[in-house]
């Protein structure tokens, strides 16, 4: 095989699936050393790569707002022109190859947009996705996890993916941050616990009485000081949760930046989280994490690597993938008394 002299990513979301297909930027760096490599994201989760030392470039698609202001009745015209300029930087090179490891409509149609001598992806593309490929789709175990599949696309390329890092690049300002945040609470003196206790889907949730009773026995009998985070939209439901507890944790829905975000789970002695996508970045940043899963599937996109807990109840209908369900026994059925052991555990482990 020839090698790539320009590679373009379409890799466009989630926050997590972005975070899995770092190991997979690394692995193409090392291996092309000289090629420039272009990754096409969306506005929510380019944040992670803004940046990105291994990038000679990130395109941000802003399908999300434009379909949204479209929507709501504004007017077409600015909308009209700002895809214009997307397409245009889309455009811009002719790429070696080029690389779909969404497999959605949405990511194929900005396959077939784009200029690429070789156009590649992953077998099993849902919504025809498939048809903008001119290569034969590259076979991946779907039972293994996402970072497997995706190195499985570097070996089809011939890489050598035997060692990688799939850590997220934080500045120095925004450690500074984080560390004047941390400082100013006085929280320097005790292990940090940080609990992200929301997610998109329903059927992903654990109750939030639950979480409140956990966080002060994390509080109370190990001494940690607790953290909450999550995004703006998640702070109500935290500052409910923080009213039910004894002592009030930190709430930084809404206050963080996901650079910032990753680093402040360097310095958390655990992470409890649900399954969603900033329990792939404290996984990606080497922080401990006990995940909660109900519906969906650790094997394939729960937090990659060994020192992880899952903590599911092995019901026969999980996983579902269902968004929707009448009595959610899957998450119900994880009791405070398993998930504080599993915390306790970690918490010890890295004192």
């Amino acid at each position: 095989m020839k090698t790539p002299e320009s590679i373009l990513i379409i890799k466009l979301s989630a926050i997590g699936d972005v975070v899995h297909t770092l190991p997979f930027l690394d692995v193409l760096r090392k291996n092309f050393p000289h090629a420039r490599i272009d990754w096409l994201v969306e506005e929510q989760a380019s944040q992670i790569i803004a940046g990105h030392p291994d990038l000679d470039r990130t395109i941000v698609s802003q399908r999300k707002s434009w379909k949204r202001r479209l929507l709501n009745g504004k007017t077409c015209m600015p909308v009209i022109r700002e895809v214009k300029v997307f397409l245009k930087e889309l455009r811009t090179y002719e790429y070696d190859l080029v690389i779909d490891l969404q497999g959605l409509l949405k990511s194929g149609v900005l396959v077939g947009l784009s200029r690429g001598k070789r156009k590649i992806g992953m077998d099993g593309a849902r919504e025809g996705g498939w048809i903008f490929l001119n290569e034969r789709s590259v076979p991946v175990d779907y039972d293994q996890h996402a970072i497997d599949r995706y190195l499985r696309v570097a070996g089809y390329l011939e890489c050598d993916f035997s060692s990688w890092k799939g850590d997220i690049p934080v500045s120095e300002s925004d450690k500074k941050w984080v560390n004047n945040l941390l400082n100013a609470k006085g929280n320097n003196k005790r292990p940090l616990v940080a609990i992200n206790p929301m997610a998109r889907w329903k059927t992903k949730l654990w109750e939030s009485e639950r979480f409140a009773v956990l966080a002060d026995r994390i509080t109370d009998e190990l001494s940690c000081k607790v953290i909450f985070t999550g995004s703006s939209m998640d702070r109500n439901v935290i500052e409910d949760i923080s009213k039910k507890m004894k002592v009030q944790p930190m709430n930084l829905a809404g206050r963080t930046g996901l650079k910032q975000l990753a680093y402040l789970f360097t310095k958390c002695a655990a992470l409890l989280t649900t399954d969603t996508g900033p329990m792939h970045i404290g996984a990606a940043m080497g922080c401990r994490v006990v995940a909660l899963f109900g519906p969906t599937a650790p094997w394939r996109t729960g937090p990659y690597g060994h020192s992880h807990k899952v903590i599911r109840t092995d019901l026969e209908c999980s996983p579902c993938f269902k968004k929707k369900c009448k009595d959610i026994h899957c998450m119900k059925d994880i009791t405070v008394d398993r998930v504080f052991e599993a915390v306790k555990n970690m918490v010890i482990e890295r004192s």
